[in-house]
């Protein structure tokens, strides 16, 4: 595709104190084949190295500039304010944290698909994320899916083809007609926005590893992970969406399993006796979704995960000889902390 027939495609970066990292995101840009592109890095008043980086490239390469917030904006507003950055005469909108990069073929590949199949309002792509690669997607073949479909897919199988902005290239004129873009009060507003879009497109999807996605303590992705506030916004999401794209057996059965699972993570965390206040963020979580959290439930998973911790290390012997032992009238040989390491380790 020559350069002159090339839609343009508007690159942003968000950018918060990332200058560890933020120079392999921008070289990666460099690196495209694909060459009709304006770059935009928005600095959200970083405090480290971020600004002399991204000003030393865009002094190199015209299509690049930098904008700085002057007040320090939350994650998703950040995003937002970003977003509108995007240039008027672009086609197409392509998001790359600073964390992250995209490999050389990214924007040639998906922008060709996205030519092709003018419906796709979305396109994603394989995708490492750390050391693991994420194949989620449409079976290979098929490039084009209805928004219908792959949502559905989603919610009932459990897939995640949209991984995370990075992962996605999409139809600017999708990002001009929703204003913000994404839900500020939503922490996930990325997979919301991908199921409010597929309601108007369609999905393309290139079988390809085209991005990179970094997981890091620092990053929000590995903290989301650590709060398990993704529960809470998969449950969130499926009830927003799941009327409109699920048939009410489905929906039904889909809410029973989510909050099934929702529960068993609760317990678990009880059980781990994870940070102060972990309880009651779930539960004002829950509480913003007009659910309302039982203490009870969580109380017979927490018992449920010790038992099958229990039953896992083989440790039901021991309890169950205390047992017969006591009524016996007789003391049993306490276990010592190593004895108890060396039974984990051998399962005996």
């Amino acid at each position: 595709m020559a350069t002159q027939t090339q839609p343009l495609v508007s690159i942003i970066t968000p950018v918060y104190n990332g200058a560890e990292f933020l120079r392999q995101c921008i070289e990666s840009v460099l690196a495209q084949t694909y060459t009709n592109w304006d770059y935009t890095i928005l600095n959200n008043c970083s405090t480290d190295g971020t600004l002399a980086i991204a000003e030393e490239y865009a002094a190199k390469d015209p299509r690049i500039r930098v904008v700085n917030n002057t007040n320090f904006l939350r994650v998703i507003s950040n995003h937002n304010a970003a977003l509108r950055l995007a240039s008027p005469a672009c086609k197409y909108c392509k998001v790359v944290f600073a964390d992250d990069w995209i490999y050389p073929e990214c924007l040639e590949k998906m922008v060709a698909l996205a030519e092709r199949n003018p419906s796709a309002g979305i396109v994603g792509s394989f995708r490492l994320m750390g050391d693991v690669l994420r194949s989620d997607g449409p079976p290979y073949g098929k490039s084009v899916v209805s928004g219908r479909e792959i949502c559905r897919a989603v919610l009932l199988r459990g897939i995640y083809p949209f991984g995370t902005s990075t992962s996605l290239l999409i139809r600017a004129d999708l990002v001009r007609s929703h204003n913000p873009f994404f839900n500020e009060s939503n922490l996930h507003a990325d997979s919301e926005t991908c199921y409010e879009l597929l309601k108007e497109s369609d999905f393309g999807f290139v079988h390809q590893v085209l991005t990179f996605t970094r997981t890091q303590q620092r990053t929000l992705s590995f903290v989301s992970l650590e709060k398990g506030t993704l529960f809470a916004g998969n449950l969130g999401d499926l009830l927003k969406f799941g009327p409109f794209y699920l048939q009410a057996n489905e929906f039904k059965a889909t809410l029973r399993d989510r909050l099934r699972d929702y529960y068993r993570f609760l317990g678990r965390g009880v059980f781990e006796r994870r940070r102060k206040g972990f309880l009651a963020f779930h539960a004002a979580k829950l509480k913003e979704l007009g659910l309302s959290l039982s203490r009870l439930r969580v109380f017979l998973q927490a018992a449920r995960y010790a038992l099958d911790q229990a039953l896992a290390l083989n440790w039901w012997p021991y309890v169950l000889s205390k047992r017969i032992l006591r009524a016996m009238g007789s003391k049993p040989r306490e276990i010592s902390t190593e004895e108890v390491r060396i039974r984990e380790q051998h399962h005996f």
